[in-house]
């Protein structure tokens, strides 16, 4: 019986690590992405649903082509993209800031936090209809939208993130006469740059996501307006080439603010490595 458990072990080790190596090549997060294409390109092929309601990957790629050919794509990106940055940049901002401020003082705390904690709770898509009628649907209502949904997920990371820093810290700080300035300098921000990059990439991608909910709903211009219009003249092709660019945008924003947030920490533990 040993035996055999012996010999079966060893037929399941070519394949865990056959598996394993799998997993470890460079260009396998990539399959599940290329499978679900294949599927919609069978499901299309196989006519499982109308041809009005699922278009093809090929047809969507020659729309996403004239669309672009035709700078009405760019347009529509460009839109998107610069309000994104303009929101995102104020609420971050911001965040850090009053985050900071938050975590710093307890008596700011005791005033704010409730209020705080109550309107972070708000979703930012049920907000819309608020902000519509405050700020019209002009750029202004798409940006406060964009520092809305920034501004409290960056907030509230960077207070959690100061609050829980050692207390040893500041003592040691203060210890070197170090000023209330100097110490947030010195000793509070390297200690919570990591958990403050996390808190922006998770914030830019909401961000982005109620950016274009919110075009969806009204707006001249935009990635979520042209999906809109789309949807309204029955061009299903235009629509699922906005939610590919949506999705594919959303996944770059991420995946860069992951690197910067890599590169950056293998800075900070380069520049402790040379102290």
């Amino acid at each position: 019986m040993a035996s055999a458990a012996a010999d079966a072990g060893q037929r399941q080790r070519p394949a865990t690590g056959l598996l394993a190596r799998w997993l470890a090549w460079r260009w396998s997060a990539w399959a599940s992405p290329l499978l679900l294409v294949a599927l919609w390109s069978i499901a299309t092929w196989l006519d499982w649903a109308p041809e009005q309601i699922l278009v093809s990957p090929l047809q969507v790629l020659r729309t996403a082509w004239e669309l672009a050919e035709s700078g009405e794509l760019r347009e529509h990106l460009q839109t998107s993209l610069l309000r994104l940055a303009g929101g995102f940049v104020i609420g971050a901002g911001a965040g850090i800031g009053f985050g900071l401020l938050l975590g710093l003082s307890p008596r700011l705390r005791a005033y704010t936090a409730p209020t705080f904690h109550i309107l972070r709770q708000l979703p930012s898509v049920a907000l819309i209809p608020l902000f519509i009628l405050l700020f019209g649907i002009g750029e202004s209502f798409k940006i406060f939208i964009v520092v809305k949904a920034t501004f409290f997920i960056v907030a509230l990371t960077v207070h959690d993130a100061v609050a829980s820093l050692s207390t040893r810290y500041i003592e040691v700080a203060r210890i070197y006469g170090f000023t209330r300035w100097q110490q947030v300098r010195r000793v509070v921000l390297p200690a919570i740059v990591q958990a403050t990059l996390t808190g922006v990439r998770i914030a830019l991608s909401r961000s982005w996501m109620v950016l274009v909910g919110a075009e969806l709903l009204a707006a001249d211009n935009g990635l979520g307006q042209m999906m809109e219009m789309a949807r309204q003249m029955f061009r299903l092709d235009v629509v699922m080439v906005g939610v590919v660019l949506t999705g594919a945008i959303g996944f770059a924003l991420d995946r860069g603010l992951r690197w910067l947030e890599a590169h950056l920490m293998r800075w900070q533990r380069n520049g402790r490595e040379t102290e």
